[in-house]
């Protein structure tokens, strides 16, 4: 048993890592600030589950809060921190660059001074399969170099693993970051193409399909995120010793560092996502074909070779299962009958 903080508890990777420690008898201190980045209901919603389960506690708090943060790191001397507390979106961070500064950038040095100054055992961050920007080899891999972001939410991801690589050199604290690829499942972000799609198509709406369909996406289930999450907390990195400034390996250190990608290493057709929502739905999506958005990439691949060697743990679920499953929750959270999605086909 362990004590956890997590933070951004209340949000969609959060809330179900949060849940999933639970299970395994950790205690579980969650933190989020509840912005209205997107609804505040369904953080809400998310956070009442956490809350009637033995184990956890909650304190709303914003990472860029610094004396907060000390503060709270002082009383409680988490063993393990896990960092998915952040503002997200790419689209967003080219309207509100601040926003991802203050979160991504000042919230994130305040995780690090708390592990720093009260001998945290492993923090575990979020990054992004974003930082892999405009690099076009793929699958992408760990230990290719990621210099290129093409978007500031990209680019600060990218800033917390350069962060958290000096405090593992300088301080000996031991970090692992962890590129998500299009993460979905139920109880998820209500910007992310899958939430938004059914929601548009079940009120009769067009979708928006940027590059014409041209996409490629890595979609990974958040149970198999939570998993990989989860063994990765228990996997406290070392050094790497054959590790060489003349060939410098991006994805590990000289110091107690690594990077893992999660994805489930089978991109999608993003034209065969929606085919299988409209299954899943009994609706044809009415479709608005649009050019690519700033930001974005065409293609988003994981290896995951790193995770298997190291973890013994490989993402497989499914698009037609996991898509399944968030259609069934969909339904269920916001009552809507399959009745009712057959009369708008």
């Amino acid at each position: 048993m362990a004590k956890i903080l997590v933070t951004g508890a209340a949000g969609f990777i959060g809330y179900h890592l949060s849940e999933r420690l639970l299970q395994r008898v950790d205690e579980v201190v969650g933190l989020d600030n509840i912005n209205d980045y997107y609804d505040v209901s369904l953080k809400q919603d998310r956070l009442q589950q956490l809350e009637e389960k033995p184990g956890f506690s909650f304190h709303k708090l914003d990472l860029a809060d610094n004396g907060s943060i000390a503060e709270l790191f002082n009383q409680q001397k988490f063993d393990i921190v896990v960092n998915l507390a952040a503002q997200a979106g790419v689209r967003h961070s080219l309207e509100n660059p601040h926003a991802y500064i203050n979160s991504n950038l000042v919230g994130f040095t305040n995780i690090l001074e708390g592990c720093r100054n009260n001998k945290v055992k492993h923090l575990v961050f979020a990054s992004s399969s974003s930082v892999y920007g405009a690099n076009t080899k793929i699958p992408f891999s760990v230990h290719h170099n990621v210099d290129h972001p093409i978007s500031l939410y990209a680019a600060s991801k990218k800033s917390n693993e350069l962060m958290a690589h000096c405090y593992s050199h300088l301080y000996n604290l031991p970090t692992t970051g962890l590129r998500f690829f299009t993460v979905y499942g139920p109880w998820g972000r209500p910007d992310m193409a899958l939430f938004l799609f059914t929601k548009l198509m079940l009120e009769g709406k067009p979708i928006n399909i940027f590059n014409n369909g041209n996409m490629r996406r890595d979609f990974t289930y958040i149970d198999d995120i939570v998993e990989g999450v989860v063994r990765v907390i228990d996997k406290i990195p070392q050094l790497n010793p054959n590790w060489s400034g003349d060939t410098p390996d991006p994805g590990t250190s000289k110091a107690p560092y690594k990077i893992y990608n999660i994805g489930n290493n089978q991109p999608v057709e993003l034209m065969y996502m929606i085919k299988v929502l409209e299954d899943c739905l009994g609706i044809e999506a009415k479709k608005n074909m649009m050019p690519m958005q700033p930001g974005d990439v065409p293609i988003n691949y994981a290896n995951v070779d790193d995770l298997v060697r190291d973890v013994d743990f490989k993402p497989n679920t499914s698009i037609e299962v996991g898509i399944k499953n968030f259609v069934d929750w969909y339904r269920a959270y916001y009552k809507v009958s399959d009745s009712k999605a057959l009369s708008l086909s």
